[in-house]
C-alpha cells in the first residue's frame, strides 16, 4: 500500500472526516503531512502562537491548561484549530504521552480544508462548541 493510500485509510477512521468520500479523503491526505512524534514532545504550548492543526492518527497526548491536565486525546482526536481560526495563542499545552503519528496541516492547508470541505468545517465548529460548553462547566481551581 502506498504511503498516501495508508494515510487516506487512517484519515477515513477519523470522526472529523467521517462524511468525506474517497476523493475528498485523498485530497485531505494530499494536504496533510504525516509526522512521527516521540513520547514527551510538546506539540502545542499554552500561550504560544499556533501555526498547525493536528489530527492524531495513532498514540495518545495529554492536554493541560495552567499546568493541570484537563483531557487525554487519542486516535481520531484533533487539536490546534482554534489558533488557526482566530490567529490567537494556544489555549492549552498538548504533550505526547506515547509515541504518536499525527497528520499536520499548516494555515494555508487548513484554510483549503475548511473552504473545500464544508462538512469538515461544520464538524470542527461542533467540536469547538462542545469544548466551549465543557470549559464553562469545568472547575476553576
Amino acid at each position: 500500500m502506498s504511503e498516501r493510500n495508508r494515510k487516506t485509510e487512517m484519515l477515513a477512521k477519523v470522526l472529523l472526516f467521517s462524511g468525506c468520500n474517497r476523493k475528498e479523503l485523498n485530497h485531505i491526505a494530499s494536504l496533510a503531512t504525516e509526522v512521527d512524534v516521540p513520547e514527551g514532545k510538546v506539540l502545542a504550548k499554552e500561550g504560544a502562537p499556533g501555526r498547525e492543526f493536528y489530527v492524531i492518527l495513532d498514540g495518545k497526548a495529554t492536554v493541560s491548561i495552567g499546568g493541570r491536565q484537563v483531557a487525554m486525546l487519542g486516535p481520531s482526536d484533533f487539536f490546534g484549530e482554534m489558533a488557526l481560526l482566530d490567529q490567537g495563542p494556544r489555549v492549552a499545552t498538548v504533550t505526547a504521552e506515547t509515541p504518536m503519528e499525527v497528520a499536520v496541516l499548516d494555515p494555508r492547508e487548513f484554510a483549503t480544508l475548511v473552504e473545500e470541505h464544508p462538512g469538515v468545517a461544520r464538524k470542527i465548529l461542533r467540536v469547538l462548541a462542545q469544548r466551549l460548553r465543557e470549559s464553562e462547566h469545568a472547575p476553576t481551581h
